[in-house]
């Protein structure tokens, strides 16, 4: 069921989607940009006023998004192309069924969420899970909230998913502007009026961003009335409404949503293990500051996304060669000016408690240059083929990436996670990738040249859709071609952490 991209003159009509990419684009950037500067004076708070120790474990407890990006299961991602394919998403039934079944399927995983950190905290398995980066004074408590409220929120998410359908996604990317100016006003209060809140910073920030979600959930209530409003009511029903087909072909999504965190997120947790305190600052400070550059990076490389798409549904051969060079290039500049002006970030933003090594600063600069490069050939590989082909070398990325990780932490300390995710990047991600896009352009061009199908199209007809009805050919769609676009609003909300490149959940 693919939809022309194409004129009357059967031309593509690219402008209008490059401005509605280039304006959220740009969006996030002016976001990123006030988010940046004001989280490096929140740091330099916290710092300075309840200690390293809690600076790291705050950033420890922020990973817990990074670390189960797959608690949606990649449901959420349906509401999307139901949204972006209806002629009237105020009335459209298929529309409403689709909410319904991404609430249901959310509120069951917010639920166990809820549970899991209840249990965990009753049982005191924090500190085995965490390491020694939780503090002995509340930190438990602190991390089992942390995880509660990143449950309850889980359902509210439907609505960031429901302006990304409607072409609102510069809506979306700009609510997050709350979250930085939140923290600051909630710090700072706590610091002026001497509230001992240092075990409990993470809490904040996830009250903070809970806020992205609820502001978006009633600007979508508003642009869809009324139908959130009936799906909510039809959500218990579960017998005489049924929603529609949940999982379809979204399972190469899902492996990925799974492995990647694993992969690439766990390298606060293996300092907190193996190293210190010490060393997970300086991580989380380095994180912090790259972090800037890779949302910058992330922000250009997403607008690829539809310029890609638009060329398999118009039958065109659009190469990411070009793209791949630049946005490498441009990603070890920044990457580059960044690391020469850190040291004086970093002596402003810890007031010299925290010092960044050379390991770190090249270690950071490496991983942008690859994590930029990535972009291009993974917004390229956004067919069905092209992500099950990711899954085997994501899968296999795991073990190699906390392998080295856990080698070069031994070696060269905090810098090590960075080392590692690094090579992983290259060897598993970067290196297969462009073999298949390499293979896939040329069998592309050959197609194009004898006159015969391109696979924007095949692949939507070829999947084992036929045979079933209007709605369930519409839920498998769904599934396949918005994963990537739940990807990219899982890359948008990214803080203070290093960016996953296309392939990855967020």
């Amino acid at each position: 069921m693919s939809r022309s991209t194409t004129g009357s003159a059967g031309r593509p009509r690219r402008g209008g989607a490059m401005a509605a990419v280039g304006s959220t684009a740009a969006t996030k950037v002016i976001v990123m940009g006030l988010s940046g500067v004001l989280g490096i004076i929140t740091s330099r708070m916290i710092i300075q006023n309840f200690g390293t120790d809690a600076y790291a474990q705050y950033g420890l407890l922020s990973t817990f998004p990074t670390l189960l990006p797959f608690a949606d299961l990649g449901i959420a991602a349906i509401v999307i192309n139901a949204v972006a394919g209806s002629s009237s998403v105020r009335t459209d039934d298929f529309v409403k069924r689709s909410i319904v079944t991404a609430f249901r399927v959310l509120l069951v995983s917010g639920g166990i969420m809820v549970a899991v950190a209840l249990l965990i905290t009753l049982a005191g398995w924090w500190p085995v899970l965490l390491g020694e980066g939780l503090l002995p004074d509340g930190g438990s408590l602190a991390a089992g909230l942390c995880l509660a409220v990143f449950g309850l929120v889980i359902p509210l998410t439907v609505g960031q998913r429901i302006l990304v359908g409607l072409k609102k996604t510069s809506t979306q990317v700009a609510s997050q502007a709350v979250v930085a100016p939140f923290m600051l006003l909630a710090i700072g209060s706590a610091v002026m009026f001497s509230v001992p809140v240092g075990s409990y910073l993470a809490v904040i920030s996830y009250v903070a961003n809970s806020l992205v979600s609820v502001i978006c959930l009633i600007v979508a209530a508003r642009a869809l009335s009324p139908q959130i409003g009936s799906a909510v009511k039809l959500v218990p029903r579960v017998r005489s409404y049924r929603g529609v087909p949940a999982l379809g072909l979204a399972w190469p999504m899902l492996v990925q949503m799974i492995a990647l965190p694993v992969a690439m997120q766990t390298g606060r947790l293996l300092l907190s293990h193996l190293a210190g305190p010490d060393e997970l600052a300086q991580y989380n400070l380095a994180s912090q500051l790259f972090g800037i550059v890779l949302q910058t990076v992330a922000a250009a490389g997403i607008a690829l996304w539809p310029v890609y798409a638009a060329a398999r549904s118009a039958g065109r051969v659009e190469s990411p060669t070009v793209p791949t060079l630049w946005f490498l290039l441009g990603g070890l500049v920044l990457g580059t000016a960044l690391a020469v002006l850190s040291p004086f970030l970093a002596r402003f933003v810890s007031g010299g408690a925290i010092t960044l090594d050379g390991w770190m600063l090249v270690g950071f600069v490496v991983f942008v240059g690859l994590q930029a490069a990535k972009y291009p050939v993974g917004m390229y590989m956004t067919d069905k083929t092209g992500l099950v082909f990711q899954v085997l070398p994501i899968v296999l990325m795991v073990p190699l990436n906390l392998g080295l990780s856990w080698w070069f932490i031994g070696q060269v300390g905090a810098a090590g996670p960075v080392l590692g995710s690094a090579i992983s990047v290259a060897l598993c991600q970067l290196v297969p990738n462009l073999w298949y896009v390499s293979r896939d352009l040329g069998r592309r061009r050959a197609e194009a040249a004898a006159g015969g199908p391109d696979d924007g199209t095949r692949h939507d007809t070829d999947d084992g859709t036929v045979g079933l009805d209007v709605d369930e050919q519409r839920g498998d769609e769904t599934a396949t071609d918005q994963a990537i676009v739940e990807r990219a609003a899982a890359e948008q909300g990214t803080d203070d952490r290093p960016g996953d490149g296309p392939g990855e959940a967020r």
